[in-house]
């Protein structure tokens, strides 16, 4: 009974029932204790609460005010404690992910799927973006997570490893030629290539391999999805350089097929990154559950 939200507490519940000894019923107190509660707030205030009837109790005038705006705190501390407990259930709530919308397509649309169908109250927010705009939407709190491509080096940033990829240059029919063929880098620069436009860990990543054998790669297209990526290549425009786990079923049927190199392509890592020493929302953890 030491602060002023116990007293009202026991304040409105005695107003509410009209008896002392129901009030106590309501709290798992002792009626002594109401009693006594009730004394403290009338003497804090320095006003006669309640008047006893044969009933029990009522309120006095001035207790009527009071308990007009405490009946309004306790509708407001219900809900909110509801709140609290559907949140806890997630059976509200929102998810708020960033990452490329080729990772989104790919590699977290059935963990969304399945989290949707187990979670429907929560509310799905995905924002798409290169690796450095993922790691601005974090850190700018507009996300809770980002699905991005490793390695990442920040001091401010967990990053958990999820799934391995393999990068790799398709073509269509259009260059059938090269189906046998094991090409080297140089080579490869004689046909037209195409690659992301934007600046994503995957072009950074090719463009650091060529200068490492002390090549320039330039493409002749650029294009701003992957998606427009796989179609270029199938309709001969140029030879693609995309995740090979993006293009499984061209590659099966057979409109698309991979181009051997005399060197190795690097496989990347996928990774759920978060804010370090900042608490997960229970719908993030949630979803890094299922998504491990």
């Amino acid at each position: 009974m030491g602060n002023n939200y116990e007293l009202y507490k026991v304040f409105y519940w005695a107003a509410k029932t009209g008896s002392l000894t129901q009030a106590a019923k309501a709290l798992y107190l002792t009626q002594p204790s109401v009693s006594h509660a009730i004394k403290q707030l009338e003497d804090r205030f320095g006003i006669t609460l309640f008047y006893r009837n044969p009933k029990g109790v009522a309120l006095t005038h001035e207790g009527s005010i009071l308990y007009s705006y405490i009946e309004q705190s306790h509708i407001l501390i219900t809900l909110a404690e509801e709140k609290m407990a559907a949140i806890k259930n997630l059976d509200i709530g929102e998810l708020r992910i960033g990452g490329s919308d080729s990772l989104f397509k790919h590699y977290l649309l059935p963990y969304l799927e399945d989290f949707n169908q187990t979670y429907p109250g929560i509310r799905l927010h995905l924002s798409h973006g290169t690796t450095p705009e993922v790691i601005s939407f974090l850190k700018e709190g507009r996300i809770d997570l980002g699905v991005v491509r490793m390695p990442i080096i920040d001091s401010q940033l967990e990053v958990r490893e999820s799934i391995q990829l393999q990068d790799c240059f398709v073509a269509g029919a259009r260059f059938a030629e090269l189906k046998e063929v094991v090409l080297s880098l140089d080579k490869l620069l004689q046909y037209p290539v195409i690659l992301f436009s934007r600046n994503s860990r995957a072009r950074m990543a090719i463009t650091e391999l060529f200068q490492s054998y002390g090549y320039t790669l330039k493409p002749e297209i650029e294009v701003g999805s992957v998606d427009l990526l796989i179609e270029f290549a199938r309709r001969g425009l140029g030879i693609s350089y995309v995740t090979r786990e993006f293009v499984t079923k061209e590659l099966e049927e057979g409109s698309l097929f991979e181009i051997s190199l005399d060197v190795r392509l690097p496989p990347s890592n996928v990774g759920i990154m978060t804010m370090r020493n900042m608490p997960l929302s229970i719908t993030a953890s949630r979803f890094i559950e299922l998504v491990r």
